[in-house]
């Protein structure tokens, strides 16, 4: 097995769980962390629930449970190539989405509009949420009971999060950490910034594929654009004969394999122009440590541009997200206005709640874990006579 690096997060320090528990004789803490994750039932429903399209309009598109899938690969590669601790970064990228409702942003978009008057949604509150208290699963405790270095990479992957910590969505993030400091004013371990930084290059990479897949533009309008364009001219000069889809997927795998090859480069230069020596330099470090250089950022930038443009605006897109608007609409207003048409578990949890903040909460919760079918299934339930 390759050595740590002295700033990997090293699984015999961890400091520990909320609730102490003997340690498994077959695993690491962070191993048997990534363990309740893939077994939890929200992470089962990322199956389900969209990530661009609808996850019920073709078999090939990604859904929230390949896009994790893949995310945990690329981190566990980023970290494997770092000297890293490896499962505690697939951990953290396996769980970084367990908290989005359906119809992935513009489902979370509804969700706080409607959650305005009580504190709005976030979708990292809600994945907080999910793993230490939602998830009922032990006798002993609510919530999955992870580790501390594996909540406080879910929660600070992207960075430091003391600025939202005054934001009435993040009430849920603001108790747990009144009963445990995930010192939310400092950067994540190396680990949760390669899942972030995973993140990034899953999701560009997979919806170039899934926007040709959907004929949303052609290989011919990428090839002027950064990143994507390069790859695919350098597949075309070692195949002047290729189709159409290998040149897609090759030509996404090389774009894949140049990000990668960037992230490992200028960490290496950030790591070392800044002296970091352990992980605690890692947590107050002046910058994140794991990141794209300046160059290839920008690239992305404008990759993500022509993204925008041509697929996330495009108008095929635009209807869905309409309609899975109205349909979180139509079911958030009902549930409060007459919550006896819940299902008897979610009603009883309604009713034992004193506050009208409180009982929004619960209905947020219920919708949010629904996956995209089951949303749209209950819609036609609640609103349609056939019901």
């Amino acid at each position: 097995m390759k050595p740590l690096a002295p700033f990997a997060s090293n699984v015999e320090k961890s400091l520990g769980r909320l609730y102490p528990e003997a340690e498994s004789p077959t695993r690491t803490a962070f191993a048997r962390d990534r363990d309740r994750i893939i077994h939890s039932t929200a992470f089962r429903r990322l199956k389900g629930k969209t990530q661009v399209f609808v996850a019920n309009e073709g078999d090939y598109f990604r859904t929230r449970l390949t896009h994790s899938l893949e995310v945990a690969q690329i981190a566990r590669s980023l970290a494997h190539s770092l000297g890293l601790n490896e499962d505690l970064a697939e951990t953290i990228a396996l769980s970084h989405d367990l908290g989005h409702p359906p119809f992935g942003h513009a489902g979370e978009d509804q969700l706080h509009d409607c959650m305005k008057p009580w504190g709005g949604f976030d979708h990292n509150v809600q994945t907080f949420r999910v793993i230490t208290r939602l998830e009922v699963r032990y006798p002993a405790f609510d919530g999955l009971n992870l580790t501390w270095e594996t909540l406080e990479g879910i929660i600070k992957h992207n960075g430091p999060v003391s600025h939202h910590m005054q934001e009435p969505s993040w009430k849920s993030i603001v108790d747990f950490n009144n009963q445990w400091d995930l010192r939310t004013d400092t950067f994540a371990s190396m680990e949760a910034q390669c899942a972030a930084l995973a993140d990034d290059i899953a999701y560009n990479n997979h919806d170039v594929d899934d926007g040709l897949r959907a004929e949303l533009f052609t290989i011919e309008d990428l090839m002027t654009v950064p990143l994507i364009g390069p790859a695919l001219a350098s597949v075309q000069k070692d195949w002047p004969s290729i189709d159409n889809r290998l040149l897609r997927l090759e030509g996404v795998r090389r774009m894949i394999g140049t990000m990668m090859a960037d992230v490992l480069v200028e960490t290496a230069r950030r790591l070392k122009e800044d002296g970091v020596e352990n992980g605690e330099d890692v947590r107050t470090a002046r910058r994140q440590m794991v990141a794209f250089s300046k160059p290839v950022y920008d690239d992305l930038s404008r990759l993500r541009g022509f993204l925008f443009e041509r697929m996330y605006k495009h108008y095929k897109l635009n209807r869905t997200r309409s309609h899975a608007k109205r349909t979180l609409k139509e079911m958030f207003e009902l549930f409060m206005t007459e919550p006896d048409t819940l299902p008897t578990e979610w009603f009883q949890r309604v009713c034992a709640k004193d506050t009208e903040a409180a009982r929004a909460r619960v209905i947020c919760d219920y919708i949010a874990g629904m996956t995209d079918a089951f949303a749209i299934e209950e819609q036609r339930r609640l609103f349609s006579f056939d019901g």
